[in-house]
């Protein structure tokens, strides 16, 4: 009830103002863009492939912009073994760790872009469609496709626009989207 009193407050002072020929300039939009601050200190050799990737979630999306070393919303780590995997803390927050030894299987661009796209709010798909970012590892090792698909770049800037909310639980793991290192088989 309170919300509906101050719409209906503001609606008044706008009116009245109009009436005395002042003019009011429009106020932002309610889901201004947001800015996840990432940080590649503990990334090593991936720091430039977390810059590709961000750069990939931006130029696919809208209301979120990924920006390197302002801040750590978003930390990511290269790591040995255990596979790779994001653990998201709530929307837009979070880590990421990129195994070194699935990175010289798969395509590590597409990892670290599929490991940011859960931190940005999207599940897995383990479908095998290399054309989905989000199917991961199910896609193979010949799949080198790092971009999201047009379905899953509007679930995130829909998820970031507030227009339905992520199925966010206070601490979710994704892992095991990245099969362990391959076996030969006699």
């Amino acid at each position: 009830m309170t919300s509906r009193l101050n719409r209906l407050a503001v609606a008044f002072l706008a009116t009245a103002l109009a009436t005395l020929g002042v003019t009011v300039a429009n106020p932002s939009p309610a889901s201004a863009a947001m800015t996840i601050c990432y940080n590649t200190s503990q990334a090593g050799s991936y720091a430039s492939v977390a810059n590709q990737a961000a750069s990939i979630w931006n130029n696919a999306t809208v209301n979120l912009t990924l920006s390197a070393n302002c801040g750590s919303n978003l930390r990511i780590y290269r790591i040995t073994g255990g596979g790779s995997y994001a653990q998201r803390t709530s929307l837009g927050n979070g880590r990421v760790y990129i195994d070194t030894q699935q990175a010289a299987q798969y395509s590590v661009l597409r990892i670290m872009t599929h490991e940011i796209g859960h931190i940005l709010g999207l599940p897995d798909n383990y479908n095998g469609n290399c054309a989905l970012l989000m199917s991961g590892g199910s896609a193979g090792t010949s799949c080198t496709n790092a971009y999201p698909s047009s379905a899953e770049a509007s679930r995130v800037s829909n998820l970031f626009a507030g227009t339905f909310s992520a199925t966010d639980r206070s601490a979710d793991i994704f892992r095991d989207s990245w099969p362990s290192a391959l076996t030969s088989v006699s």
